[in-house]
């Protein structure tokens, strides 16, 4: 992350690029569909095309900072040149060849992996990760929440473990 915001500074189209896809936990497709039109109050509401789920996810201040920012697309938060919407297919390799100038073997679908297990460390439970990153039936989340689960009950056990 700190070498791809190093590269890429608050105020080019790849930081809102990464700023959108870390911030919302969106898939690719649809974080290229995600724009001003979304957002009310302060909270963005979009159905996925994956799985026709719709996710409710408050525009953080870090999220906030960097598309006020921009530059943003005219119909959507993420562009290519001249403000011009991207497919998928187009984001997605357009993302990779900003990550490997910032010499980052990163995607994005790993930018919702990091965004997950984030949550699933700072304490979201299976619930709340469904809700952001639209899954559904537990699989999904069960297997950032179990990872954080396991760190954190290992470290609390530690203690027990100590001979006093």
């Amino acid at each position: 992350m700190t070498k791809y915001e190093s590269r890429w500074p608050i105020g080019t189209k790849e930081r809102v690029w990464l700023g959108v896809l870390l911030y919302t936990g969106l898939r690719r497709g649809d974080a290229v569909r995600l724009g001003r039109q979304n957002v009310r109050d302060g909270v963005a509401t979009i159905r996925t095309e994956k799985t026709g789920i719709t996710v409710t996810i408050p525009i953080l201040p870090g999220l906030d900072e960097i598309l006020q920012a921009g530059p943003c697309a005219d119909l959507a938060f993420i562009g290519g040149e001249n403000h011009r919407p991207l497919a998928k297919e187009s984001f997605g390799n357009l993302f990779r060849d900003a990550c490997n100038a910032a010499g980052v073997a990163k995607s994005a679908h790993g930018v919702r992996k990091i965004g997950a297990t984030r949550a699933a460390n700072n304490g979201a439970t299976v619930a709340e990760l469904e809700a952001i990153f639209g899954w559904q039936g537990g699989g999904m989340a069960s297997l950032y929440t179990r990872a954080a689960d396991r760190a954190r009950l290992a470290k609390g056990a530690m203690a027990k473990h100590a001979i006093h």
